[in-house]
């Protein structure tokens, strides 16, 4: 009884502290002076996940065991995360007693990226309204992986709404998702999953074995925060269930076809398609695609359902509390 007890409890104080690290983000984001002293949190995640590939994810060593060393490297990872948060909460709670909640919101600010996903999209919009194709070019270059050197203004747009779809629930819902589930130790137990995923979560050859489960875990991890993130955009954008529900599954990933498919219906646009990485191009399927080229009107448009949803997801999450 004792242990359910202090699990209800630890989920009770995640609420607070979710609602006040998600309106530390909206209002402030990760501030450019603060990350130029500071740097964030996952650069110490990528620091570790690059030692363990260097030491751990030879060519010479077998397949097998490079997925069992993929497997050590996610184990050590989440022990070093999950042990370092619930030694911070311990001393929060011995330094400032009944006030400890503060700090802990404090610290899962940086885990959010409500202010910042909105900060690095925006340039992009803006470029491709003022007529500055390379801007806007230069602008996406900074948030997306594929080549954006030859993209005309629909593939710019395109890829700012892919972009900011994805990444509202990598970056958001997820992050916020697992706060409220397990307060400090979930948030950054997921940021870290989600970092080693998108290092060594690839299916190249030289990661796939060693990246296998940092790659299954994400999975996992945004299984429900990606179909809640396809419902709040929808719900936001005052439509797209039907394009929703039939092209979330011809995305590559498990989950980011749900967000994608959900705003690609709301906007009525197609997204997704032939995308060049590295000089080759890669024949994805279409999203939406009976949908229009996508336009800087779409990818504003865009970027308005992104704070209705997150609005939204406020909205939730204070209710829940409420309850409580």
């Amino acid at each position: 009884m004792r242990h359910s007890t202090g699990s209800i409890a630890r989920w009770r104080v995640a609420e607070p502290i979710a609602l006040v690290a998600l309106a530390i983000d909206a209002l402030v984001g990760w501030p450019a002076w603060l990350y130029a002293r500071l740097g964030h949190p996952v650069g110490a995640f990528a620091r570790l996940i690059g030692a363990c590939e260097t030491r751990w994810n030879r060519p010479t060593t077998s397949e097998v065991a490079r997925r069992l060393l993929g497997v050590a490297t996610v184990v050590v990872l989440l022990a070093v995360t999950i042990g370092g948060a619930l030694a911070i909460e311990q001393v929060a709670r011995l330094m400032f007693g009944r006030w400890w909640w503060l700090v802990a919101a404090l610290l899962a600010w940086p885990a959010l990226a409500v202010r910042s996903l909105y900060d690095h999209v925006r340039p992009v919009a803006d470029a491709l309204a003022a007529g500055d194709l390379a801007a806007a070019r230069r602008a996406v270059g900074m948030i997306v992986g594929r080549d954006t050197a030859a993209l005309d203004e629909a593939g710019v747009a395109r890829a700012g709404i892919e972009s900011l779809a994805e990444s509202f629930c990598d970056g958001v819902v997820a992050p916020l998702f697992w706060l409220l589930a397990f307060g400090l130790p979930g948030v950054w137990a997921y940021k870290a999953i989600n970092t080693a995923d998108s290092l060594i979560g690839h299916r190249e050859p030289r990661w796939r074995a060693f990246g296998w489960a940092a790659a299954r875990i994400d999975d996992v991890a945004n299984l429900v925060p990606a179909r809640l993130a396809g419902v709040l955009l929808c719900v936001a954008g005052g439509g797209g269930w039907r394009v929703m529900w039939r092209d979330c599954r011809r995305h590559a990933s498990p989950n980011a076809g749900w967000p994608e498919a959900a705003i690609a219906g709301a906007l009525g646009v197609a997204l997704a398609g032939p995308i060049a990485y590295d000089g080759v191009v890669q024949d994805k399927s279409w999203i939406g695609g009976a949908g229009r080229p996508a336009s800087a009107s779409d990818l504003r448009h865009a970027l308005a359902i992104y704070g209705r949803a997150c609005a939204l997801l406020a909205v939730i999450a204070a209710g829940v509390a409420c309850l409580w």
